[in-house]
C-alpha cells in the first residue's frame, strides 16, 4: 500500500512506525519505497535537498541567435512580410 504524502510526512511516518516496532522489510511493504529510502529517512530528520538538473542543449541551440535576429527584424517589417514558424523553417508547427 503506497501512502501519497510529501516526504518530510513519509520519513515522519516511517520513523514513527519504526518506534512502535515495524520492521524495515515491513515498512518497505506499507509505504512501497526501498531499503534505501527507509534508511535515509531513518538516519535524517529532513529529507535531502533535489539536485538542481544542468539544462541539457536543444538541436535549437544553434539557431536561436538566426531565429532572434529575423524576429527583432521582422518588428519594424509590415505584416504580410514577417516571418512566420513555416518561413523560419521550424516545420510543421
Amino acid at each position: 500500500m503506497h501512502i501519497s504524502t510529501s516526504k518530510v510526512e513519509l520519513y515522519a511516518a516511517i520513523r514513527r512506525d519504526h518506534r512502535a516496532g515495524l520492521s524495515m522489510r515491513a515498512l518497505e511493504r506499507k509505504y512501497g519505497v526501498t531499503w534505501r529510502t527507509i534508511r535515509k529517512a531513518l538516519d535524517s530528520n529532513w529529507p535531502e535537498p533535489r539536485k538542481k538538473q544542468a539544462p541539457r542543449p536543444t538541436r535549437l541551440d544553434p539557431y536561436k541567435p538566426l531565429i532572434d535576429g529575423m524576429l527583432q527584424a521582422d518588428l519594424d517589417a509590415p505584416p504580410k512580410q514577417k516571418h512566420t514558424v513555416k518561413r523560419i523553417g521550424c516545420g510543421s508547427v
